[in-house]
This record gives structure tokens, sequence and C-alpha cells, in this order.
């Protein structure tokens, strides 16, 4: 959890939990402001880091629907006091991960927080999955003795998230601060992207079994999993139904010419390997053909193939396919495989279980 002590705060900023907002002058300054950033009336604004709740108070009175949380219990405690009869909600709770469940905003407000967060761009990210489609982030940030956050840091890491910023410098304006001051203060406006369709890659994955056994290729020179075995595999190409892709990588990766009638369905799996994309997998399962012995047809590609019993099958694995092949071992026939960022490619025997079964058959998870 993000604690923010804002009581060091209020001191590092012109000593004044406030901010100066006491001041009716000052006050007036602000409101004129948020008239320009917030949308019309009746919409709803998170007011995030909110201290005594005078922002919070300003987009109340301008007719909005206002949540506020702080982090201090004793912040919140003067908050709700203030803003006692304007219908407005005050919450205790990290600013960084607001205790809002799955409420969605028109608008996220917060003043001198972000420089605070320990992770700014994860606690962004997050903000910008609590707005509504069409919502925007309104960031007052500056930097003043040695402490806040430089504009140009944060319009960069908003840049990736938005569709659009727009940076608004505070600093000439001294009925804001209630004197002229000489250091960077400025507004960012930062609008939510418009959604887009959801897409996935979409790959295929051979369980070629030999009794007991199944057929595993050791990855080498590919740049990703090198040195671990997974399933022959690959990606659906332009034009191509999975069978047909299935088809055409287990000629080009290990020699062997499927005909479509000896494909079975074994198990689709949405995974998402570490810092990845989600994508769609499906595993074939056929029967090995003396007659056509399989061979390690991209050497430059694979450096062995081996076989393995299904039922001890080797730790040195890519993680998600020896979760698949698993779940296909228990007859699960749909999963999610989704690692978190920073979790290895490989399998770890005694590592955290990503593997959720959606058709659970004896319960539990898998790796």
């Amino acid at each position: 959890m993000t604690t923010i002590d804002w009581d060091a705060a209020a001191e590092s900023f012109d000593q004044d939990p406030d901010h100066g907002l006491l001041d009716p002058a000052v006050r007036a300054a602000w409101a004129r402001r948020l008239e320009t950033w917030l949308p019309g009336t009746d919409s709803d604004v998170l007011d995030l880091g909110c201290g005594t709740g005078s922002l919070s108070l300003l987009a109340a009175e301008q007719g909005h629907r206002v949540t506020a949380v702080d982090a201090s219990p004793r912040m919140a405690d003067r908050a709700r006091d203030k803003l006692a009869g304007t219908g407005a909600e005050v919450l205790v709770g990290d600013a960084g991960r607001p205790p809002v469940g799955d409420r969605r905003f028109d608008v996220i407000l917060a003043r001198h927080v972000v420089w605070l967060l320990p992770d700014p761009a994860g606690a962004l990210r997050h903000w910008f999955g609590l707005l509504r489609p069409g919502g925007r982030l309104v960031l007052v940030e500056g930097v003043w003795g040695g402490a806040g956050i430089p504009a140009g840091r944060l319009t960069g890491l908003l840049a990736p998230l938005a569709e659009r910023v727009h940076h608004e410098s505070l600093s000439g304006d001294p009925a804001l601060w209630g004197k002229r001051v000489d250091d960077e203060r400025y507004a960012v406006l930062a609008h939510i992207r418009p959604p887009h369709r959801h897409s996935e890659v979409v790959d295929v994955h051979l369980v070629l079994r030999r009794g007991s056994e199944v057929l595993l290729a050791r990855r080498a020179g590919t740049g990703y999993a090198d040195g671990l075995l997974h399933a022959p595999s690959g990606h659906v190409e332009g034009g191509e139904d999975v069978r047909e892709a299935m088809i055409r990588e287990a000629a080009e990766e290990i020699g062997v010419v499927l005909d479509p009638a000896e494909l079975r369905v074994a198990l689709v799996m949405q995974h998402r390997g570490p810092g990845g994309a989600p994508r769609i997998g499906w595993f074939f399962e056929a029967e090995y053909d003396p007659a056509r012995p399989p061979r390690n047809a991209e050497p430059d590609k694979c450096s062995e193939l081996t076989w393995a019993e299904l039922d001890a099958l080797p730790d040195d694995m890519v993680a998600y396919c020896r979760a698949g092949l698993d779940s296909y071992r228990a007859g699960e026939r749909f999963l999610i495989h989704w690692h978190e960022d920073g979790d290895p490619v490989a399998y770890e025997a005694r590592g955290p279980r990503r593997a959720v079964p959606l058709t659970p058959s004896g319960g539990g998870t898998s790796r």
C-alpha cells in the first residue's frame, strides 16, 4: 500500500495542508481553473490524495458527484467535515490503488500526489483503468525546493497511455498561489484513449503421442526460451485456420505431414508471457506413425527432439507449455495461464501457480 504522509507533503509545499485554498482569492482562482478542466456538471469525479477536501469541495460546488480518497484518516475526517451536505463520499485508502472496486469515473483529479508515489507509472496505468470512455486525468504537479516531478517526466509517462496530453503552466498565475512563484508548477490533462477492439495472436501446439510419451523440442537460437523444451508449435498465419496452421508447422518443424483427420483438439489455452500480450493457444493431439518418424527439420531453431513420459515431464520446459500438458493429462480442455510481469519463462516446480482450468475436473490449479 502506498503510504502518503500528508503532513510531510504539506510541509514540503507552502507549509499548508490546504495549499492556500482557505484564502478566498486563491480559492476563486482555483475554481475558475477547475471550470476549464472538468467536464460540464453531473460528472463523476475521483479526487485522489484529497487532503482536507478543498478541491473536492470546489468540484462538488460546481455540480459534480465527488468521491474523495486520502491515505490519512485524520485528513479524511477533515475532508468529511468540509464536504458535509454536498453528497460527496470520502474514503480512506491508497491513492495509487484507490478502494473504489469496479466503479468508473469521468475524471480523476490529483493535486501534488504523483510525485509522492513510489511507482507513478503503475499508478497512472491503474488510474486510466478507472476512467470511463472519454474520461480524463487532471493532475496538478510541480517542482519546488528540489522536490516534485518535472512536467517533462510526467507527460512522458502519460504519452503511451493517453489519446492526447495537454500541459498548462501555472507558475505565471500568482492568484493561484497567493504570491508570485519562480518554480515549476503546472497542470496536465490526459484524455483516455478510445477503446480498441481486442485482438490476440493465435498459436498452435502439437501433442504428438507415442503411447505414454509426447514429443518435445528444445528451442535454440530463437531469442525466446532458448534451451527450454516445448511442444512443436508456431503461429497461425493470415488466411489459415488453426488446423491448417498445425499441419504446416508440423511439416516445417519435425518433417511430419499430417492429414487433417489425424488431428484432435486436445486443449485451448489463453496465455500471457511475462511482460507480453495475451495469446490463444490451440493444442492438437495426434498419434505417432512409425512410417513417418519425426526429425529435426529446423536445426537453426531447435537443438534436439526428445520423447518424454507424459506423467513425468521434465522441469526444463517453457512454463505455459508444461502447464498445458499437465492440464491435458488431467483431462482439462480449457485453460488460462497468466504470467505476472517479472515471472520466469521457465517452469518452476515450486513457483507460483498461474494456470486456471475453466472446466475443473479435479479441482486445483497447475503451474
